[in-house]
């Protein structure tokens, strides 16, 4: 007896036995139920995601005599000469794709079914189709016969015509999941009394990459001998990585083992691994350590910017990487670089520890009595004098005003740094703490400083205790709060300025005044300022 493969064996012969693509087979039912059948549809999706057998399954459902709830009998003639039927007419476009193969289809279509109710065009990989064959093809699909119905297939919708798509409807077909994907391989296996482990089956659904087809190919090839399926055999096949080893070579990156990663890197290459697969499953292993850490439930080593900073280096190996180039040196490298990476933040963060300890002691020596702030008070006094009325508006203007005057982004990146450190160890009162809390620092000069406060009623309560923050931060800086809705439109004015050549000049805490003067850096003064991808010069 003939052997058949196994992708082949269960391709599903009616709706019901289609594996995810749930939303289009309700679809196409209900289309069938209703009796609403269009003239063309549009299967697109990656390969092996069932585009063709749902293509089939339609065809033979609509011309089925005796339909049940949208689906095919599979005992009336129509269904049992489905294989053979003149009236299913399947075209590969990737070996059809010329003009003239077209017009003979043209001149087909014409002719009425001689069985179904319908002569049905199945055009695989359409967008295969040359561009006069796409010309062809439209004049058809403009005004078709009414018998007619057209089913194009692509994985490469960006291909087809706009003119084509718009005369379609479109169903997207998805990849499948890795526990469907496991769910059919579990199936078959047990219908073909194949012995598998479930970590062979979870690598057999990753290394199909969503393709059921793939999958079933996979599981045809490993069973061929007859012995068991293991995660090892797939493994010293297929170039594969396991997930140990990921983990490991993560905990070794977490200790800073060099040795230990350079090592794994030349097994890596030393057993033939597919370096695409070792970066993928890494990616997926960075990726979920970054949800712990934005959770806090990660009780490792390593950052979130250390983990983004890898997942898009993995990323531009993949997309750039040389066919003369040993790609384990690239991935060697950028797994080494994320060390020097840990260690220069690490310094940073002890740089920014003893400024916040020198703070400390001065704080120390300090006497804070609290005061509401003053507009006109001498800069940088140790003790403000207290006043019992104060204009909010005019104050947040004068304040914004002046740190946009020597505004710098080195000033706000340093102040920002050690703001978000201030909020963590004692150097605000309990009090102003749960003022300061939840406010960011959003631009800096090295005289001022722009908060913004994710409460807008905590913003004047902020500005009304300006004084005291201001010294318990003891950084010589004067501290102005808005909401987020204020320096939203404060950024705009100051870019819209720049643009008008409008300079900002320091004034006195009593008067706003702002000269006009030519200005040809708009563009790098606000990018000194504020961080290019947080502003849009227009």
């Amino acid at each position: 007896m003939e052997y058949k493969v196994l992708y082949r064996k269960y391709r599903p012969d009616c709706f019901k036995n289609l594996v995810g693509q749930e939303y289009t087979v309700k679809m196409l039912q209900n289309a069938i139920i209703h009796q609403k059948i269009s003239h063309a549809y549009l299967f697109t999706g990656p390969r092996g995601t069932g585009k063709t057998s749902t293509a089939k399954i339609f065809a033979k459902t609509i011309n089925c005599e005796h339909l049940e709830n949208g689906e095919a009998c599979g005992k009336c003639n129509s269904c049992l000469s489905f294989d053979s039927s003149p009236d299913i007419i399947e075209i590969d476009a990737a070996s059809n794709n010329g003009v003239d193969d077209i017009r003979e289809l043209i001149n087909n279509v014409k002719i009425a079914p001689t069985e179904g109710k319908y002569k049905i065009y199945i055009i695989d990989e359409v967008h295969m189709m040359t561009q006069s064959a796409f010309n062809a093809l439209l004049l058809t699909l403009e005004e078709p016969p009414k018998h007619a119905v057209f089913i194009l297939a692509t994985t490469n919708v960006e291909s087809v015509p706009i003119t084509i798509l718009s005369r379609c409807q479109r169903f997207n077909f998805k990849k499948f999941s890795i526990d469907e994907l496991k769910s059919q391989i579990h199936y078959v296996c047990e219908k073909e009394n194949i012995s598998i482990t479930d970590e062979a089956t979870t690598e057999i659904a990753y290394l199909s990459e969503g393709g059921m087809r793939d999958a079933l190919s996979l599981l045809d090839q490993l069973s061929s001998n007859g012995e068991e399926i293991t995660v090892d055999k797939i493994l010293t096949n297929y170039g594969s990585i396991s997930m140990q080893f990921i983990q490991n070579l993560i905990s070794n990156i977490e200790k800073k083992e060099v040795d230990k990663i350079s090592n794994a890197i030349l097994e890596l290459q030393n057993t033939s691994s597919d370096y695409k697969i070792f970066i993928k499953k890494m990616v997926q292993e960075l990726c979920k350590i970054a949800v712990q850490i934005k959770s806090n439930t990660y009780s490792g080593n390593l950052s979130y910017s250390q983990i983004k900073s890898m997942i898009f280096e993995f990323n531009d190996c993949l997309n750039k990487i040389n066919i003369n180039v040993n790609p384990f040196i690239i991935i060697e490298m950028i797994l080494l670089n994320s060390l020097d990476e840990s260690e220069s933040r690490v310094s940073v963060k002890q740089d920014a520890s003893k400024q916040i300890e020198d703070i400390l002691s001065r704080k120390e020596k300090v006497k804070v009595k609290p005061v509401s702030p003053v507009v006109n008070e001498e800069r940088f006094s140790d003790e403000p004098q207290k006043i019992e009325s104060f204009d909010f508006h005019k104050f947040k203007q004068i304040r914004v005003n002046n740190c946009f005057v020597g505004a710098k982004k080195e000033d706000l990146i340093r102040f920002k740094a050690l703001w978000n450190q201030s909020k963590n160890i004692e150097v605000f009162s309990p009090e102003l703490l749960s003022l300061v809390m939840d406010s960011d620092v959003v631009a800096a000069s090295s005289d001022y400083l722009i908060l913004t406060s994710k409460l807008d009623s905590n913003v004047n309560n902020i500005n009304r205790n300006v004084g005291d923050i201001e010294h318990s931060f003891h950084q010589n800086t004067k501290i102005v709060c808005l909401s987020n809705e204020e320096w939203t439109q404060e950024k705009k004015i100051y870019v819209a300025n720049l643009k008008k050549g409008v300079q900002y000049q320091m004034i006195e805490e009593d008067v706003m005044v702002v000269n006009n003067n030519n200005n040809e850096e708009e563009d790098s003064l606000a990018t000194n300022v504020f961080n290019r991808d947080k502003i849009e010069i227009v």
